[in-house]
């Protein structure tokens, strides 16, 4: 892998994790920026940066982070946006890598990005049940918060500062896979 791959794997890495926190806050935050010219996203991504892309984005966001504030509905939400935080991931990972062929961009995306989203949003999940059954579900506003803070921080930090999200990432990521694991073992 060529030096030109380095901050745009890292890019990638740190988007596709904000998409395993919130799956709209990242392609937001990454339309905003690509609008703006921060970041450049390949030719046939550059969709993402049109107006009605930013817009559809921004609704989704903010109806994703309401819906988390609903208690239980949060947990059913985990579920139903588990596909969509792979997905999410792989597009994001898949927006900014260099690659000329096709075939390529697309499955280092899926197996970059979206693993990277899916890790992380079982980690989440995880966290979710875990406050739903020791609190009835009243502490899940607060991990809500932080998941929200997480998703836009390491979103907005992975455009300026890929690298260091990047080896954040996979701290968190081995963080995540020694919990599922050791709860896998119980």
């Amino acid at each position: 892998m060529s030096t030109e791959w380095i901050i745009p794997v890292a890019l990638g890495l740190g988007l596709s994790a904000s998409a395993g926190f919130r799956v709209f806050v990242p392609l937001l935050v990454a339309a905003v920026a690509a609008k703006s010219g921060i970041i450049q996203l390949n030719q046939s991504f550059e969709w993402m940066a049109a107006w009605p892309a930013i817009m559809c984005f921004g609704t989704a966001t903010v109806l994703e982070i309401l819906a988390y504030y609903i208690p239980f509905f949060d947990n059913l939400l985990d579920a139903v946006n588990a596909p969509l935080a792979i997905a999410g991931g792989a597009l994001l990972a898949t927006s900014v890598l260099p690659a000329d062929n096709e075939l390529l961009k697309w499955t280092i995306g899926l197996i970059m990005g979206g693993g990277t989203a899916g890790i992380i949003h079982a980690g989440t999940s995880f966290l979710r049940l875990t406050s739903t059954k020791t609190t009835a579900g009243a502490g899940n506003a607060v991990l809500s918060t932080g998941e929200h803070v997480a998703a836009f921080s390491l979103s907005i930090s992975s455009l300026f500062i890929p690298l260091a999200v990047a080896v954040l990432i996979f701290g968190i990521i081995l963080l995540v896979m020694s919990k599922l694991n050791k709860r896998q073992k119980k």
